[in-house]
């Protein structure tokens, strides 16, 4: 480590899972700690004392002087602009925890803080998949279909951080639930909205007496995941695929409200797209082709994330290396 160039932290915050990095202003990471969030035992509080001691651990190797600034990742609901979590689902009694404040007066740094999917898209903008571009949207489609707007060389955010919330987006009258609305872009695109529309499908064909490879009784149906159903079609199951086709057109549809929306230079997906582009792609680039606005399609660029499973230790310390340079 270069002790005039200094270092950053980045703060991770999950309902399962924490971890603090420390990393430079080039993207190198030097050192990350995990610890679990224990939020069913645990207040904010307790939490923030392990953060404090792993991170007071960090300081005997890397001087304390040298730190230049402070990123957390966290899910939402939170206000970034006045630094407070406001009591996200996955954190029981994180109720108006100003986390800002009181990581900055600790530590005699800047620091700030983002929802996950925008830290996220920050690490594909800055290092990653969309590397040079001005405007570029990135989507999770993991567990849920979160999304970060970069425009105009910028993150978007919106008024109160809900800037980019296209997972509520409906896009059919019926269909699997995601973010509490049924046929929403979550609920089609999704690793839970694609498990609920595999179950329905594997179930309506068995009750009408048909038959499915990969699938061969209800009580399995209720068992499937966007995992199982993706290898098997990658296997050749017709079935399998029929569903993924459902799902991308679907992902196809929503690619072409927001490229007609917000004319970006690319898009980049994560998760489950990007570890299962060639089954995903014929059918968003067939639905675009139909959709969107020909001379916007023609300079978007999908492509599947690049930062992959690291992609967590690097959103925070991009959260950092965001407000400093910005």
């Amino acid at each position: 480590m270069d002790t005039t160039k200094g270092f950053y932290l980045g703060i991770d915050i999950g309902g399962t899972k924490c971890a603090v990095v420390a990393g430079d202003s080039d993207f190198n990471i030097y050192q990350k700690v995990q610890f679990d969030t224990r939020t069913a035992e645990r207040s904010w509080q307790e939490v923030f004392d392990e953060f404090f001691t792993n991170i007071d651990t960090l300081f005997l190797k890397y001087p304390k002087e040298s730190l230049k600034g402070i990123g957390i990742s966290c899910g939402g609901p939170l206000d970034s602009k006045m630094g407070m979590i406001y009591s996200p689902p996955n954190l029981p009694g994180w109720d108006n925890v100003p986390i800002v404040e009181i990581f900055a007066k600790k530590y005699g740094v800047p620091a700030a803080i983002q929802n996950d999917a925008n830290a996220c898209a920050l690490a594909e903008w800055l290092m990653g998949a969309g590397k040079g571009t001005q405007n570029m949207i990135f989507l999770t489609f993991g567990t849920g279909m979160g999304s970060g707007l970069i425009l105009n060389g910028q993150l978007y955010a919106g008024t109160n951080d809900l800037g980019g919330e296209v997972g509520h987006i409906r896009l059919a009258d019926d269909g699997p639930v995601g973010f509490g609305k049924a046929g929403s872009f979550e609920g089609f695109c999704s690793g839970g909205g694609i498990a609920r529309l595999a179950e329905s499908y594997v179930i309506n064909k068995l009750n009408q007496g048909g038959k499915v490879d990969f699938c061969n009784n209800i009580g399995s149906a209720r068992k499937l995941t966007a995992k199982s159903v993706a290898e098997a079609a990658v296997a050749g199951d017709p079935d399998a695929n029929e569903i993924i086709r459902v799902s991308g057109e679907y992902l196809g549809r929503g690619l072409s409200i927001l490229i007609d929306i917000l004319n970006p230079e690319c898009i980049v997906i994560g998760s489950i797209y990007a570890r299962n582009e060639e089954l995903f792609k014929p059918h968003i680039e067939r639905i675009l082709l139909r959709e969107a606005i020909p001379s916007a399609v023609k300079v978007c660029t999908i492509k599947p994330a690049l930062l992959g499973d690291a992609i967590g230790d690097y959103a925070a310390l991009c959260v950092a290396l965001y407000e400093k340079q910005f």
